[in-house]
């Protein structure tokens, strides 16, 4: 079997040739890493944690008929809000992009991100607590709003121990100035 001229060029070229490089194709290298010590980190820890249980609170919430009390419609909206920001936090120092912003002081936004969301958490957490004795027992989401309070007071430990966290690196950076 014969092999035409125009293929044997192409070979010819493509293995004569090394690999395009980004910089070839008008493409640049990412400035942004993944940070491994922050995943095993106390922060990383328990932001891992309250995304895991904040999730659950939602999820929980969500496949019932949560709006029949009107007082689980604040748990829903501040366990999707925090974790929506959680995830986000959790995204730009998973990905070291809070290092391309010196302009933020993130021990500061840390320390009063985890504050506010222990303060809204807790709110939810005990709002939570006291709508599920308004269920009706027997009702299949029962179940459900019991275990979405556990879940809420563990975000509630979550994001203190955070504050307690951030508290203290904000603590030290001030100290340092």
């Amino acid at each position: 079997m014969e092999e035409d001229p125009e293929s044997r060029a192409v070979t010819t070229v493509n293995r004569s040739s090394k690999s395009p490089t980004l910089e070839d194709l008008g493409l640049s290298h990412s400035a942004l890493a993944y940070d491994h010590k922050f995943v095993c980190s106390p922060p990383g820890l328990l932001m891992f944690g309250e995304i895991g249980c904040g999730l659950l609170v939602w999820t929980l919430l969500g496949g019932t008929e949560y709006l029949r009390v009107p007082a689980l419609g604040w748990v829903m909206f501040v366990s999707v809000v925090c974790w929506v920001l959680t995830v986000c936090l959790l995204l730009l120092y998973l990905t070291t992009a809070h290092t391309k912003i010196p302009q933020i002081p993130w021990s500061t936004l840390g320390l009063c991100f985890n504050s506010s969301a222990t303060v809204l958490y807790l709110t939810a957490a005990v709002i939570n607590a006291t709508s599920v004795p308004q269920a009706i027992r027997g009702r299949y989401y029962y179940i459900s709003w019991i275990t979405s309070t556990v879940f809420a007071f563990l975000v509630v430990l979550c994001y203190a121990a955070n504050s307690y966290v951030s508290y203290k690196s904000w603590r030290s950076k001030s100290e340092d100035a």
